[in-house]
Protein backbone atom coordinates (compact mmCIF):
# COMPACT_ATOMS: atom_id res chain seq x y z
CA UNK A 1 0.00 0.00 0.00
CA UNK A 2 1.12 3.58 -0.51
CA UNK A 3 2.67 5.18 1.97
CA UNK A 4 0.12 8.32 2.42
CA UNK A 5 0.66 11.68 4.28
CA UNK A 6 -1.52 14.02 5.61
CA UNK A 7 0.23 17.21 7.57
CA UNK A 8 -0.16 21.18 8.22
CA UNK A 9 2.15 23.60 9.16
CA UNK A 10 2.04 27.15 9.69
CA UNK A 11 2.77 30.24 7.85
CA UNK A 12 4.18 30.22 4.62
CA UNK A 13 8.24 29.37 5.82
CA UNK A 14 7.20 26.30 7.49
CA UNK A 15 5.51 25.30 4.39
CA UNK A 16 8.15 25.71 2.17
CA UNK A 17 10.71 24.37 4.81
CA UNK A 18 8.27 21.10 5.10
CA UNK A 19 6.99 21.10 1.63
CA UNK A 20 9.35 22.46 -0.63
CA UNK A 21 10.59 19.64 -2.45
CA UNK A 22 7.14 18.81 -3.45
CA UNK A 23 6.95 22.07 -5.58
CA UNK A 24 10.43 20.96 -7.33
CA UNK A 25 8.81 17.36 -7.64
CA UNK A 26 6.39 19.03 -9.90
CA UNK A 27 6.71 17.08 -13.68
CA UNK A 28 3.48 17.50 -15.67
CA UNK A 29 0.75 19.35 -14.18
CA UNK A 30 0.40 22.26 -11.85
CA UNK A 31 -3.20 23.33 -10.57
CA UNK A 32 -4.22 26.24 -8.35
CA UNK A 33 -7.58 27.15 -7.81
CA UNK A 34 -7.48 30.22 -5.43
CA UNK A 35 -9.95 33.66 -4.19
CA UNK A 36 -7.24 36.07 -5.46
CA UNK A 37 -3.49 36.50 -5.22
CA UNK A 38 -2.46 37.26 -1.58
CA UNK A 39 -3.00 33.65 0.01
CA UNK A 40 1.12 34.02 0.44
CA UNK A 41 2.18 36.52 3.25
CA UNK A 42 6.03 36.25 2.43
CA UNK A 43 6.58 37.62 -1.49
CA UNK A 44 9.82 35.45 -1.27
CA UNK A 45 8.03 32.53 -0.50
CA UNK A 46 6.04 32.31 -3.32
CA UNK A 47 8.79 33.38 -5.11
CA UNK A 48 10.75 30.24 -3.75
CA UNK A 49 8.10 28.32 -4.90
CA UNK A 50 8.06 29.62 -8.28
CA UNK A 51 11.84 28.62 -8.82
CA UNK A 52 11.69 25.91 -8.08
CA UNK A 53 9.02 25.20 -10.35
CA UNK A 54 10.72 26.60 -13.14
CA UNK A 55 13.79 24.25 -12.71
CA UNK A 56 11.03 21.44 -12.88
CA UNK A 57 9.73 22.61 -15.83
CA UNK A 58 9.54 20.53 -19.30
CA UNK A 59 7.82 20.92 -22.62
CA UNK A 60 5.03 18.45 -21.28
CA UNK A 61 4.17 20.65 -18.59
CA UNK A 62 0.66 22.08 -17.76
CA UNK A 63 -0.02 25.42 -15.46
CA UNK A 64 -3.66 25.71 -14.71
CA UNK A 65 -4.81 28.96 -12.40
CA UNK A 66 -8.60 29.31 -11.67
CA UNK A 67 -9.42 32.70 -9.78
CA UNK A 68 -12.42 34.31 -8.88
CA UNK A 69 -13.59 37.58 -10.23
CA UNK A 70 -11.84 39.31 -7.04
CA UNK A 71 -8.17 38.61 -8.23
CA UNK A 72 -8.67 40.76 -10.97
CA UNK A 73 -9.46 43.99 -8.64
CA UNK A 74 -6.44 45.75 -8.94
CA UNK A 75 -4.40 46.74 -12.44
CA UNK A 76 -0.97 44.96 -10.48
CA UNK A 77 -2.82 41.60 -10.43
CA UNK A 78 -4.42 42.19 -14.23
CA UNK A 79 -0.73 42.78 -15.25
CA UNK A 80 0.26 39.82 -13.01
CA UNK A 81 -2.13 37.19 -14.94
CA UNK A 82 -1.49 38.40 -18.26
CA UNK A 83 2.57 38.10 -17.76
CA UNK A 84 1.67 34.21 -16.50
CA UNK A 85 -0.94 33.69 -19.12
CA UNK A 86 2.54 34.89 -21.80
CA UNK A 87 4.44 32.61 -20.31
CA UNK A 88 2.32 29.51 -21.22
CA UNK A 89 -0.17 29.36 -18.23
CA UNK A 90 -4.04 28.72 -19.15
CA UNK A 91 -6.16 31.14 -16.91
CA UNK A 92 -9.78 31.04 -15.87
CA UNK A 93 -11.99 33.01 -14.13
CA UNK A 94 -14.82 31.55 -12.25
CA UNK A 95 -18.05 32.72 -11.14
CA UNK A 96 -18.03 29.91 -8.07
CA UNK A 97 -17.07 30.77 -4.77
CA UNK A 98 -13.54 29.09 -4.46
CA UNK A 99 -10.73 28.64 -1.46
CA UNK A 100 -8.50 30.59 -0.68
CA UNK A 101 -5.99 28.63 -2.57
CA UNK A 102 -5.60 25.03 -3.35
CA UNK A 103 -2.70 24.04 -5.36
CA UNK A 104 -2.83 20.14 -6.96
CA UNK A 105 0.80 18.80 -8.40
CA UNK A 106 0.50 16.09 -11.17
CA UNK A 107 -2.28 14.62 -9.15
CA UNK A 108 -0.58 13.20 -6.56
CA UNK A 109 0.15 16.13 -3.95
CA UNK A 110 -2.64 18.53 -2.78
CA UNK A 111 -2.33 21.69 -0.58
CA UNK A 112 -4.82 23.87 0.93
CA UNK A 113 -4.40 27.27 2.80
CA UNK A 114 -6.75 27.91 5.44
CA UNK A 115 -7.50 31.31 6.38
CA UNK A 116 -5.17 34.05 7.86
CA UNK A 117 -4.88 34.61 11.44
CA UNK A 118 -2.52 36.45 13.96
CA UNK A 119 -0.69 33.18 13.99
CA UNK A 120 -0.37 32.99 10.44
CA UNK A 121 -2.23 30.88 7.66
CA UNK A 122 -2.40 26.82 8.29
CA UNK A 123 -1.80 25.22 4.91
CA UNK A 124 -2.66 21.32 5.10
CA UNK A 125 -0.25 18.58 2.93
CA UNK A 126 -2.06 15.21 1.51
CA UNK A 127 -0.63 12.85 -0.77
CA UNK A 128 -3.80 10.84 -0.10
CA UNK A 129 -4.91 9.79 -3.58
CA UNK A 130 -9.02 9.91 -2.28
CA UNK A 131 -8.55 13.15 -1.54
CA UNK A 132 -6.55 14.34 -4.41
CA UNK A 133 -8.71 12.76 -6.93
CA UNK A 134 -11.82 14.23 -5.20
CA UNK A 135 -10.48 17.72 -5.42
CA UNK A 136 -8.78 17.35 -8.51
CA UNK A 137 -12.07 16.49 -9.87
CA UNK A 138 -14.08 19.19 -8.63
CA UNK A 139 -11.25 21.80 -10.06
CA UNK A 140 -12.70 20.11 -13.66
CA UNK A 141 -15.95 20.49 -13.34
CA UNK A 142 -15.29 24.37 -11.78
CA UNK A 143 -12.96 25.05 -14.69
CA UNK A 144 -14.98 23.35 -17.56
CA UNK A 145 -17.75 25.72 -16.17
CA UNK A 146 -15.65 28.94 -15.98
CA UNK A 147 -14.70 31.87 -18.77
CA UNK A 148 -10.84 32.38 -20.09
CA UNK A 149 -9.33 35.60 -18.66
CA UNK A 150 -9.61 37.41 -22.02
CA UNK A 151 -13.63 36.54 -22.97
CA UNK A 152 -13.90 37.16 -19.17
CA UNK A 153 -12.42 40.91 -19.56
CA UNK A 154 -14.19 41.88 -22.15
CA UNK A 155 -17.76 40.58 -20.83
CA UNK A 156 -16.55 42.41 -17.92
CA UNK A 157 -16.91 46.30 -20.23
CA UNK A 158 -18.35 48.69 -17.58
CA UNK A 159 -21.55 51.03 -19.78
CA UNK A 160 -19.71 54.35 -20.64
CA UNK A 161 -22.38 56.83 -22.44
CA UNK A 162 -21.71 59.11 -25.16
CA UNK A 163 -19.82 61.64 -23.08
CA UNK A 164 -17.96 59.22 -21.20
CA UNK A 165 -16.32 58.01 -24.64
CA UNK A 166 -15.86 61.02 -26.16
CA UNK A 167 -14.16 62.04 -22.81
CA UNK A 168 -11.61 58.92 -23.27
CA UNK A 169 -10.74 59.68 -26.96
CA UNK A 170 -10.09 62.78 -25.68
CA UNK A 171 -7.18 61.36 -23.15
CA UNK A 172 -5.69 59.16 -26.23
CA UNK A 173 -5.59 62.48 -27.97
CA UNK A 174 -2.57 63.95 -26.47
CA UNK A 175 -4.57 66.98 -25.56
CA UNK A 176 -3.79 68.86 -22.94
CA UNK A 177 -7.00 69.47 -20.45
CA UNK A 178 -7.39 73.02 -21.72
CA UNK A 179 -7.31 72.14 -25.07
CA UNK A 180 -9.71 69.25 -24.56
CA UNK A 181 -12.51 71.05 -22.97
CA UNK A 182 -12.38 73.77 -25.07
CA UNK A 183 -12.40 71.13 -28.18
CA UNK A 184 -16.08 69.76 -25.99
CA UNK A 185 -17.07 72.78 -25.87
CA UNK A 186 -17.24 72.58 -21.63
CA UNK A 187 -15.27 74.06 -19.11
CA UNK A 188 -11.91 72.96 -17.10
CA UNK A 189 -13.37 72.10 -14.52
CA UNK A 190 -16.34 70.26 -15.78
CA UNK A 191 -13.68 68.46 -18.18
CA UNK A 192 -12.15 67.36 -15.14
CA UNK A 193 -14.83 66.17 -13.18
CA UNK A 194 -15.97 63.85 -16.33
CA UNK A 195 -12.41 62.60 -16.43
CA UNK A 196 -12.35 61.96 -12.62
CA UNK A 197 -15.73 59.88 -12.84
CA UNK A 198 -14.49 57.67 -16.36
CA UNK A 199 -11.79 57.03 -13.91
CA UNK A 200 -13.90 55.42 -11.83
CA UNK A 201 -15.83 53.68 -14.19
CA UNK A 202 -13.07 51.76 -15.40
CA UNK A 203 -11.85 51.61 -11.84
CA UNK A 204 -8.20 52.90 -13.06
CA UNK A 205 -6.09 54.47 -10.36
CA UNK A 206 -4.69 57.40 -12.65
CA UNK A 207 -5.27 58.34 -16.60
CA UNK A 208 -2.32 55.77 -17.59
CA UNK A 209 -4.36 52.77 -16.33
CA UNK A 210 -7.52 54.51 -17.79
CA UNK A 211 -6.10 53.87 -21.18
CA UNK A 212 -4.83 50.65 -20.39
CA UNK A 213 -7.99 49.28 -19.01
CA UNK A 214 -9.68 50.89 -22.18
CA UNK A 215 -7.68 49.06 -24.75
CA UNK A 216 -8.09 45.74 -22.54
CA UNK A 217 -11.57 46.44 -22.54
CA UNK A 218 -11.98 47.02 -26.65
CA UNK A 219 -13.26 50.95 -25.46
CA UNK A 220 -12.43 53.22 -28.25
CA UNK A 221 -9.33 55.25 -27.75
CA UNK A 222 -7.10 56.30 -30.06
CA UNK A 223 -3.90 56.38 -28.30
CA UNK A 224 -4.14 55.64 -24.47
CA UNK A 225 -1.97 56.37 -21.88
CA UNK A 226 1.10 57.53 -24.16
CA UNK A 227 0.51 61.17 -22.49
CA UNK A 228 0.40 60.91 -18.97
CA UNK A 229 2.89 63.74 -17.71
CA UNK A 230 1.10 65.89 -20.16
CA UNK A 231 -2.21 65.77 -18.36
CA UNK A 232 -1.22 65.56 -14.76
CA UNK A 233 -3.38 64.34 -12.02
CA UNK A 234 -6.87 64.79 -11.55
CA UNK A 235 -7.55 67.43 -8.73
CA UNK A 236 -9.79 67.23 -6.50
CA UNK A 237 -12.86 68.18 -7.62
CA UNK A 238 -16.45 68.63 -5.40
Amino acid sequence: MRNEQVFSVRGDAELIARAGHLFASVRTEFLCAARDLTTWSQPEARAAVQNRMRAADSAGFTTRKLLSPVALAEEDTRAHLRLVRSKGALVRISGSPLPHETILIDRRVMILAGPENATGREYTVTTSRTLVDGVHSLFSTIWDNSVDLDTYLRSDVPHLDADGRVILEALGSGLTDESAARRLGVSLRTYRRRVAELMATLEAGSRFQAGLRAGELGLPSKNPGNHPARHGPVPPTT
